[in-house]
């Protein structure tokens, strides 16, 4: 796929179906977060990468400059930041200290490599590339810098956030191979892959829950003006809806505690952050102020 910016490309996904109220005012001190969300906030046209504590609070630019630097992850140290930069003309990966400085290459190419997730043990980075061919999931090995393919679709297929399991044998991604952006679960060891989300509505987004039994994903039919919020069951395929608010909702984010999940929705009018309690469906907002908000990810206990 020819490079195009980082707008065209969500306009793709969002074609394809994926790409109660909440409260406006802080949480209460009792159900206050602890540690940090990290994500992307465009000022001006222009995203970058941001930090400010769950519970809300004073925000930390962690990327400054004309490229576009976007989709963050924490490393499992929660020492730095994993995002995808076109500062180099095209899109690759690179990483920035949590605590500020100049941030560093990952993998050097002429690929667009972007949407990537440590293994939990920090061993194994799992990315999109189209290096060689079609957009494909990836596996690049840290001590030697060995990489290879895990999964490939067809020449025109689009994947879409890959997540580890906590125990680090399966990923979670999206893909639109066959019937639109479905939810795949992939065996590492093997490779095979095995799709879990209802062919008739789809997915997209997908995390694992902290004790890897469940997932949580984005539901939305083919140019519907709402998605969903949903967390399926691995081994039943029981669904439960999380979020059903009259507006794009997407993102979404178990915290470390499995307490709560973090999400943005546009309910407003631009997308913000919130964060909503598990236990009773209880949202706060967490970011205001000029500009969009996007692809949240908790900082490791």
């Amino acid at each position: 796929m020819a490079l195009r910016r980082r707008g065209a490309l969500l306009a793709v996904l969002l074609a394809a179906g994926c790409g109660s109220a909440a409260s406006t005012s802080p949480p209460p001190a009792a159900v206050a977060a602890s540690g940090e969300l990290v994500y992307e906030r465009v000022v001006r046209g222009n995203p970058d990468v941001y930090v400010s504590p769950a519970g809300g609070g004073v925000e930390r630019r962690l990327t400054d400059g004309a490229a576009e630097e976007s989709l963050p992850r924490w490393t499992r140290d929660g020492r730095a930041v994993l995002f995808t930069s076109n500062r180099t003309g095209n899109w690759q990966l690179w990483e920035v200290p949590a605590a500020g400085g100049p941030p560093r290459r990952v993998r050097t190419n002429g690929a667009r490599e972007w949407q990537a997730d440590w293994s939990p043990d920090g061993s194994t980075l799992a990315f999109l590339s189209n290096e060689g061919g079609p957009e494909s999931l990836w596996l690049m090995d840290k001590a030697t810098g060995v990489s290879r393919i895990l999964v490939r679709h067809d020449q025109d297929s689009i994947f879409g956030n890959p997540h580890w399991s906590p125990d680090g044998r399966r990923i979670v991604f999206s893909s639109n191979v066959r019937f639109g952006h479905q939810i795949y679960v992939v065996e590492v060891a093997s490779g095979e892959a095995r799709r879990v989300s209802p062919v008739t509505s789809g997915g997209c987004e997908p995390r694992f829950h902290p004790d890897g039994t469940k997932i949580v994903y984005v539901s939305r039919r083919l140019w519907r003006k709402k998605s969903r919020l949903v967390e399926h069951e691995l081994e039943s395929g029981e669904e439960r809806v999380l979020v059903d608010w009259p507006a794009l909702n997407y993102d979404p984010v178990y915290s470390p505690d499995r307490s709560e999940i973090a999400f943005v929705s546009n309910i407003t009018g631009e997308y913000a952050l919130y964060r909503q309690r598990l236990s009773d469906g209880k949202s706060w907002r967490v970011t205001f102020g000029p500009g969009a908000v996007r692809n949240p990810d908790y900082r490791p206990n």
